[in-house]
């Protein structure tokens, strides 16, 4: 048996999005999912017993960061993961592959691997695909990726057709390298940019490696919409209906939406608590952006149709006021909120898959968030 394995539920009979449960080391959690971003082993602004508490059931941490800073010797020492940052379920450490290529003028790639320097201090390091499977197993999180280039948008076909062949490559490597089968499963990533028959090329070639979960990467990187959900609907029937499908770096509303329409069961992003420290919530009637002056005698909560801990407590005036004095507390808030509003959101999404109305729940979303 693999550490993390997938288990189909049902399927909406209405969209085809899909119901089931992941089981990984750490518990047992319902997908369509989102996953709570904590780069550098925390979630910004809110504790593991608050994240608990709205229902998180993995949450994510960047291998990039953590090998810089503490190092990952240091949190394998700790107990792992888990143990060092207190958190009992399940999470997921990324490869670093995106904040790696995302250093264009920092970074040489090559066949073996990519040579950085640290945005840190500037030291030099490198990074392939064993070393990051030596990393990954070290912070022992129940789930890992495996190295990948991810390609920036645009990118001609050839530049976007090599760099997903050597996706594959490194793949294969990461497999061979993984240790702690028993404990970590290593997932695959099909990369290939806005091109479907590329996307189709590179799940192929990933699948074949047989990986216990999948993602799609490289999306969500500045394109269009509606682009991304063409590389969606052209890449998901090319991965197994038994393992696991992760969209990695998508986080607003609309694409959680769209995502799960068409068979994502796994989605991961920054947006809610970076948006948050700026003082934008998300909420039922569309963004809110709270430290606007309209909302300055505006003793409501941010969102009266939520029961988060800051929309049961706090108004806009005083959350508002909280932001414009620089106060901590205030971006705390509107990031528990939207942290909240997104885990309150899957819920709603595998209601309507359970009920066999996502597309109409969709459409109620949308008129009502503004979209």
């Amino acid at each position: 048996m693999p550490a993390v394995r997938y288990e189909l539920i049902k399927t909406c009979k209405q969209s085809g999005a899909r119901l089931g449960k992941l089981h990984t080391p750490h518990g047992t959690f319902d997908t369509p999912m989102f996953m709570p971003v904590g780069t550098q082993g925390t979630v910004k602004g809110i504790s593991p017993e608050e994240l608990k508490e709205m229902g998180a059931g993995v949450i994510l941490s960047n291998t990039y960061h953590l090998y810089l800073r503490p190092g990952h010797e240091l949190v394998k020492e700790a107990g792992g993961l888990h143990k060092f940052m207190n958190w009992d379920r399940g999470i997921l450490t990324d490869s670093g592959g995106f904040q790696v290529f995302s250093l264009s003028k920092l970074r040489k790639i090559s066949e073996e691997g990519v040579h950085f320097s640290s945005h840190l201090d500037g030291s030099k390091h490198f990074l392939s695909p064993e070393r990051v499977m030596e990393i990954e197993n070290a912070l022992g999180a129940d789930i890992i990726m495996a190295f990948d280039e991810c390609t920036p948008y645009p990118s001609s076909y050839e530049y976007t057709k090599d760099s997903a062949n050597r996706t594959a490559r490194w793949a294969e490597r990461c497999l061979e390298s993984h240790k702690n089968t028993d404990k970590q499963s290593l997932f695959g990533i099909v990369q290939g940019g806005m091109y479907a028959d590329l996307r189709q090329m590179s799940a192929r070639d990933i699948v074949s490696l047989g990986f216990d979960g999948y993602a799609i990467g490289g999306l969500s990187v500045g394109e269009p919409g509606p682009l991304m959900y063409e590389m969606l609907e052209a890449t998901v029937p090319c991965l197994p209906d038994d393992k696991v499908r992760y969209l990695m770096g998508v986080g607003s509303p609309d694409y959680l939406i769209e995502g799960s329409i068409r068979g994502i069961d796994m989605f991961d992003c920054v947006l809610p608590t970076r948006i948050g420290r700026n003082g934008t919530a998300m909420t039922s009637m569309g963004r809110v952006i709270v430290r606007d002056a309209r909302y300055a005698k505006d003793f409501s909560p941010i969102d009266p149709e939520c029961d988060c801990y800051a929309c049961k407590n706090y108004t806009r005036a005083y959350i508002r006021h909280l932001v414009k004095a620089g106060e901590m507390f205030g971006l705390r808030l509107v990031t528990i909120h939207n942290i909240y509003f997104l885990l309150n959101l899957m819920k709603s999404i595998r209601q309507a898959i359970i009920n066999d109305r996502l597309l109409d729940f969709k459409v109620e979303f949308f008129e009502k968030y503004g979209l």
